[in-house]
């Protein structure tokens, strides 16, 4: 499925039609979600399996899957990501801040979580019933994946995750970049709130509240040194527990250093992004930005 793209992939694709059963399909460009829909209504298959087109899939992936869904039947399911050991010490240090206990709690990719499991587009699967009662993203981008998780979930649907089943994600190759997009991933849980009001918890408040905390500390240092001093070394025990944690994981000094700096950046970008969004479109109330997937 090609969503717009300038240099389509028809050859390549069509290279394999002697191997694999493939077809290749073109559109105009309208976002992830919509275009996930239009793959959906075109697919034959009774079980459908969605990735990034930054997610590199692992041999077994679909063994795995395959295996699980026999073993107990799973009309939705969401897998884990993972680094590389190709990828760089950046990719690996992101990598690290987006699954770290210290930064999303640990959640992301693992069995305890709150409330039902919500699989996420990077990584699912899902049967043809469910698209077919649920039907595909009401919206195409902003948590598009999110809203659609709670919907599969509210029509009564079983959803779980394929620990095995992971993908490797490559990450940003800068913090520049890694900052704009979990800014966008702040803004993106205001846009769950606006459709989802309940499904706004007290953790995805945490950002916010560290982006404050810094800023806090920050603003003190000319008031009052022993109180700042005191907040710098609360971020310097953190950072410290980052540092270990991350060494521990990826056995690297290199990534280590870099893993402090990715969880900074992580939880201000999404601090701030879910702080401005918040104001625009709950305390302002804004019109949303993104348009409805047609009846």
């Amino acid at each position: 499925m090609e969503d717009g793209s300038q240099n389509t992939a028809k050859e390549l694709v069509e290279s394999y039609g002697e191997t694999l059963t493939v077809r290749y399909f073109y559109k105009e460009n309208s976002g992830q979600g919509f275009t996930r829909n239009y793959g959906f209504a075109r697919a034959n298959g009774d079980y459908f399996i969605i990735f990034d087109s930054d997610c590199i899939i692992p041999p077994h992936y679909l063994q795995t899957v395959k295996d699980q869904l026999e073993q107990e039947w799973l009309d939705a399911y969401g897998g884990p990501d993972a680094s590389h050991e190709a990828f760089t010490p950046m990719q690996r240090a992101i990598g690290y801040s987006m699954t770290s206990l210290f930064t999303t709690g640990g959640i992301r990719g693992q069995k305890k979580h709150l409330g039902p499991y919500h699989p996420r587009s990077f990584n699912m699967g899902m049967s043809r019933q469910v698209y077919e009662t649920v039907g595909g993203y009401p919206i195409t981008w902003m948590g598009e994946d999110i809203i659609y998780a709670i919907m599969i979930v509210e029509a009564g649907f079983k959803t779980g995750l394929i620990e095995d089943a992971y993908v490797y994600h490559k990450r940003r190759t800068d913090f520049r970049q890694f900052f704009k997009q979990l800014k966008f991933f702040g803004r993106a849980r205001i846009n769950v709130y606006t459709y989802h009001p309940r499904e706004l918890k007290l953790v995805h408040f945490f950002p916010a509240a560290f982006l404050a905390f810094c800023a806090f500390t920050l603003l003190v240092i000319p008031l009052d040194l022993q109180l700042f001093l005191l907040l710098f070394g609360i971020h310097i025990i953190y950072s410290m527990a980052i540092f270990i944690d991350a060494l521990l994981r990826n056995t690297s000094s290199v990534v280590a250093v870099l893993s402090m700096v990715a969880a900074y950046t992580q939880l201000i970008a999404y601090g701030y992004g879910f702080i401005g969004e918040y104001w625009k479109r709950v305390i302002k109330g804004q019109r949303s930005e993104v348009t409805k997937y047609p009846s």
